[in-house]
């Protein structure tokens, strides 16, 4: 008797594993619930992609059973998987999370925002319309590696750049800011590097993020293979089209994967980003190692590598300025949501603010009295 092969799973367009199904089986599968994966998210309900009575994968409306008051970083996100109660239609728990994007609310509150989980990729789509903003870069991939998920900067509309020559300068001044992350320079108006970036998502789950009118829903739909995001019709003048798409979406690719479309966004506030920063600026880090002091600030301590580095041009002084306003920035947002960590950071300034005028105290020489 010949045995026939395993039927795949119904939720294996979205991504279901061997390591989901371990995590709900530890969760849901004792207790009569169903597994899901969240598709949408929409003011205290989400759209949940599960599996029917007849095996079968559907689409339900269902209540998230989170408080108001509930830290936002655990309720359901777009990528979650999750336990669904079948007969209530309430999503019972959150599975733990492999990966998760997260972004601070605003710089002015100490919380943050999960905008895609269980992510495998991050792809940071920059629009090439725009003069290149590699500050904001930076910032986008100091998230995104902090996310846990491998970033890809994609340069959209490629074809608005005049010429092959200018096209190449752009892209590698990107990778020059983007270490250790793929950058790929895409059309989807002519469908430029569009087989590579599919062949890239093939397996598992990709969040695509960027700024307003960086092209993402014209991407996403050429990636879907269908007009699931609706694009406005761009201008002539800058190829610019109005942002439409308003939920985070997930998206099963045809030729296998799973893409999160996102809006866009006027901005992204770091959240708890060391490893992050560490791993998108590895110059500076590298450089690090071989200043005086092992609590170098890389401001004004003698015998600091990273200055040296950006005074003979080995490290430009821009990519220098932006790492300290990027930590600076992430200290500030890991002070306000922690009191004794705002203490610690005031004794350390005090600190280095001895130090300074010690320094210049000893430059100036003994002083001269009278």
């Amino acid at each position: 008797m010949t045995s026939s092969p395993r039927t795949p799973h119904p939720l294996l367009p979205y991504g279901w594993s061997d390591t989901v199904a371990a995590g709900f089986a530890a969760q849901g599968a004792r207790r009569g619930l169903s597994p899901g994966r969240v598709v949408r998210v929409d003011r205290g309900s989400c759209e949940v992609v599960t599996v029917d009575r007849s095996g079968r994968a559907v689409c339900v409306r269902a209540e998230t059973g989170s408080p108001a008051s509930a830290d936002s970083t655990g309720r359901p996100c777009t990528g979650d998987w999750v336990t669904v109660d079948p007969e209530q239609r309430v999503v019972r728990a959150v599975l733990p999370r492999r990966t998760a994007f997260v972004r601070a609310v605003s710089s002015r509150r100490a919380e943050g925002q999960v905008l895609a989980a269980n992510v495998d990729r991050v792809l940071i789509a920059v629009s090439l319309a725009d003069e290149l903003d590699l500050g904001r870069v930076e910032r986008f991939l100091s998230l995104a590696w902090e996310s846990g998920g491998q970033p890809v900067v994609v340069l959209t509309k490629a074809d608005l750049v005049p010429d092959a020559t200018t096209l190449s300068y752009l892209v590698q001044d990107t990778e020059r800011v983007a270490p250790g992350a793929r950058v790929l320079p895409v059309s989807a108006a002519t469908g430029q590097g569009m087989d590579l970036l599919a062949g890239l998502l093939r397996d598992g789950t990709a969040a695509l993020l960027g700024m307003s009118g960086a092209g993402k829903s014209t991407l996403a739909n050429a990636l879907a293979g269908t007009d699931a995001q609706r694009v406005d019709a761009t201008r002539d003048v800058d190829g610019k089209g109005r942002h439409t798409t308003t939920t985070r979406d997930l998206l099963p690719l045809p030729g296998g994967g799973v893409l999160i479309d996102t809006p866009g966004l006027r901005g992204v506030g770091l959240w708890d980003a060391d490893g992050g920063l560490a791993q998108a600026f590895t110059d500076v880090e590298a450089l690090a190692r071989h200043c005086r002091f092992h609590d170098c600030s890389h401001r004004a301590e003698p015998g600091c590598a990273v200055l040296a580095a950006a005074e003979d041009g080995t490290l430009p002084l821009r990519r220098l300025e932006n790492y300290h306003k990027l930590v600076r920035e992430n200290e500030r947002i890991a002070a306000r949501s922690d009191a004794r960590l705002s203490a610690d950071l005031l004794r350390d300034w005090k600190r280095k603010k001895a130090l300074g005028r010690h320094m210049m105290e000893r430059k100036r020489g003994p002083r001269q009295d009278g």
